[in-house]
C-alpha cells in the first residue's frame, strides 16, 4: 500500500477529514496544509484506518482532539474577577452586534 493511500479508512473517517479540511481552509490555511492537518487529526483521534488490516483495528476512539480547546478557557477565566469577566463578556456581545449589523446587506 502506498504512502498516502487512503482505502484503509472508513467513509465516516474520510467525511470527518473533508469536514476538518474545508474548516481549516474557511480560517485561511492553505488546501494542501489543510488536508494534512485533516488527516492528522483523524489518525490522531481513531489510530489510523479502521478497515481490515490498519493498524487501529479494534481499538475504540477516545476523540482526543475534540477535548482538547475547553481547559485552557477555564483556567484563564478562573484567574479573573467576576468584574473582569463581565466586562469581557459585554464587550464581546457588542463586538457580535456590531459584526452582525456589518453582516446584513444593504438594500
Amino acid at each position: 500500500m502506498p504512502q498516502g493511500d487512503k482505502s484503509k479508512y472508513t467513509d465516516k473517517q474520510i467525511r470527518k477529514a473533508e469536514h476538518i479540511a474545508d474548516s481549516y481552509e474557511e480560517r485561511g490555511v492553505p488546501e494542501k496544509e489543510a488536508e494534512a492537518r485533516a488527516w492528522a487529526t483523524v489518525n490522531k483521534d481513531d489510530g489510523g484506518g479502521k478497515h481490515p488490516g490498519g493498524s487501529g483495528r479494534g481499538k475504540s476512539s477516545t476523540h482526543p482532539a475534540a477535548h482538547e480547546g475547553g481547559a485552557v478557557g477555564g483556567k484563564a477565566s478562573a484567574s479573573r474577577t467576576t468584574e473582569q469577566r463581565s466586562a469581557s463578556a459585554k464587550k464581546a456581545a457588542a463586538t457580535r452586534k456590531r459584526n452582525a449589523e456589518a453582516a446584513r446587506p444593504s438594500s
